[in-house]
């Protein structure tokens, strides 16, 4: 039975069924349109054209972070709603190991990088083997050239990807093609289904997003606080 997998980490949306086996259907869309906007007709749009109900879903797999904050939200809150709904279980995919995930390279270290504002990015590295990809640093915030110190100290090649490698790409040596370092919920739907067979799912109330930083409003909060108590 398929997973139907959501990525809205990002200002990519991205929907996506796999089987088993078998990614059945995608659709990857970067356009200003907002992902409340567009989420919920991609979804309708992707189930439509594989022919498949939501009825014979087996579980929903959302891409949870790090990434815009915004966009977590969504993609959550629509992924909660869709098991709540239908009864079946969710199940919580890091976006950064997804980004690796899509590109199995053996040999090379793995270093997916979102934008994370002020000039910092997230931050993880990973290395595919076994038909899987392995964490080999959890997600950090840090400056771009922190992110390049730290790749630095790797002792085997390595391949920056996602939306920051992009940002970035006049001061990366080999810059990845756009195909690669885009996020793809399919990645995120063959990993659910990888999970789901090992009896990895995740409580509907319970799960949340991986922001790794505060929010701007969260910041300004305490700024305000601290002001105030002067």
């Amino acid at each position: 039975m398929p997973i139907l997998a959501v990525d809205t980490a990002t200002l990519v949306s991205s929907v996506a069924i796999a089987t088993s086996d078998t990614l059945v259907a995608e659709l990857t869309i970067q356009t200003r349109k907002t992902h409340s906007e567009r989420l919920m007709p991609h979804i309708a749009s992707l189930l439509e054209m594989a022919e498949v109900e939501q009825a014979n879903l087996k579980a929903v797999a959302v891409s949870i972070g790090p990434g815009s904050f915004t966009g977590l939200r969504i993609g959550l809150a629509t992924a909660k709603a869709l098991t709540y709904a239908l009864n079946i279980p969710l199940i919580g995919v890091p976006t950064l190991a997804a980004l690796a995930f899509s590109c199995p390279v053996p040999g090379v270290i793995l270093a997916p990088m979102l934008d994370a504002q002020k000039g910092n990015v997230y931050l993880g590295l990973y290395e595919w083997r076994e038909n899987n990809v392995f964490e080999i640093k959890p997600p950090q915030v840090m400056s771009f050239a922190q992110a390049q110190d730290e790749l630095a100290k790797m002792e085997k090649p390595f391949l920056m990807l996602g939306e920051a490698a992009v940002m970035h790409k006049a001061d990366i040596a080999q810059p990845v093609p756009p195909h690669v370092v885009m996020p793809r919920a399919g990645s995120v739907a063959v990993m659910a289904q990888i999970m789901y067979a090992q009896g990895i799912q995740h409580d509907i109330a319970a799960l949340e997003p991986l922001y790794i930083r505060r929010s701007e409003a969260e910041e300004l909060w305490e700024r305000r606080q601290a002001k105030e108590c002067r």
